[in-house]
């Protein structure tokens, strides 16, 4: 095999591919990049049994063929080459010869034949604004559990209802839900998505115009693929019943406050800087302020207060700061409302609900909503 292709498209094709690729894999001959060589120019994959990314790029192809070389080795060699054509071949002791310039790299080639055959998707199931689902995913999947005890909650369910795609995930202490527009199949259904493999979705199609999702599959093989131009991303589902955590979220908005986004946000940041660890930050709402008061035990205290408009009687409750501002950091409005769920003052325990505030006196249309859990305050 030979070819010669563009360092910056090959560097960023190889660079795609690995992404996906755990940092650590018990099975090295997944840690490769498969590379073919044809017509269409080349074709690179990466592979692991549970995701895969796919490309195809241009490339002058002399001599068709097929290759697997270690990807992460190829991607840091690729994107520190010289700017120069890179000419890449089959030597007559197997090595692969890597030219650019004057640099020369020879790799060792990884057995074709062991590498999984890559999951193949036909047809697509519905389209989905690309800069629209990328923020989605933005504000959703960091809300995923981290913790692999229950692998339901480590994923994002997307759930197809007629014209509208909902994200939604949750680890039980917070739930975040933002639906996007759908244009395809109007037929209700859902796939449990890795929280991982999607981050890296958004990132790479945020931008590319629109994205064609498919659902393929059937039993313990359901997969799902997501493909914006020449780069496609398959995904095995989790298996599991995703919790019904959409009955969390209220219908009455009545009781509520109204804060600047970025105010609030500067001030949980430094009056949470004396909390000890994982301890909740007390919020107190008034008719014109919202107080935060931290306590580092006999170390530091520390309290601020933001300007807040509150309709609905006083409360006091106790939030964690790093989940709160997680929920601020994904809101994409000057002001935040923070609902709260229960109009009994009583039971501190209900959980808020943060959305978009596009003015103090007019909700936003952005359908972002996040539910968050608070903390037992300790007297």
């Amino acid at each position: 095999m030979r070819f010669q292709v563009n360092r910056d498209v090959f560097s960023e094709a190889v660079s795609f591919v690995v992404k996906l690729l755990p940092q650590r894999n018990p099975q090295p001959i997944l840690a490769g990049v498969l590379i073919e060589a044809g017509d269409e120019g080349l074709t690179l994959s990466a592979f692991d049994y549970e995701a895969s990314a796919r490309t195809t790029i241009e490339a002058t192809v002399d001599e068709p063929g097929t290759i697997l070389v270690h990807g992460r080795l190829l991607s840091d060699i690729a994107s520190r080459l010289p700017n120069a054509p890179i000419e890449i071949s089959v030597e007559e002791d197997g090595g692969i010869a890597v030219r650019c310039g004057s640099a020369r790299f020879t790799l060792a080639a990884m057995p074709v034949e062991e590498y999984p055959s890559i999951p193949e998707v036909t047809g697509t199931s519905g389209v989905v604004p690309a800069e629209d689902f990328g923020t989605a995913i933005a504000q959703v999947a960091f809300a995923a559990s981290r913790d692999d005890v229950t692998p339901v909650l480590t994923g994002v369910q997307l759930e197809v209802s007629e014209n509208t795609l909902s994200l939604v995930a949750t680890d039980r202490y917070r739930v975040s839900l933002r639906d996007v527009p759908w244009d395809g199949e109007a037929t209700e259904q859902t796939a449990l998505v890795p929280a991982r493999t999607l981050q890296e979705v958004g990132k790479t199609f945020g931008h590319a115009g629109t994205i064609q999702i498919s659902f393929s599959g059937a039993g313990d093989r359901e997969i799902i693929a997501f493909t914006a131009g020449n780069k496609t991303v398959t995904s095995l589902l989790i298996k599991g019943n995703f919790p019904p955590v959409r009955r969390l979220f209220p219908e009455q908005t009545d009781h509520h406050a109204v804060v600047s986004t970025a105010d609030l946000t500067e001030a949980v940041r430094r009056v949470a800087l004396v909390l000890d660890r994982s301890a909740p930050l007390r919020f107190t709402f008034d008719t014109s302020d919202v107080t935060m008061d931290a306590s580092g035990g006999e170390q530091a205290r520390a309290s601020e207060s933001v300007d807040a408009h509150l309709n609905g009687e006083e409360v006091t409750l106790g939030l964690n700061p790093q989940y709160l501002l997680e929920a601020l950091g994904a809101l994409k409005s000057e002001f935040v409302r923070v609902t709260f769920t229960s109009s009994d003052n009583a039971n501190k325990l209900s959980p808020v609900l943060i959305t978009s505030q596009t003015s103090v006196d007019q909700a936003g249309l952005d359908s972002y909503k996040y539910l968050l859990q608070p903390n037992l305050l300790l007297r």
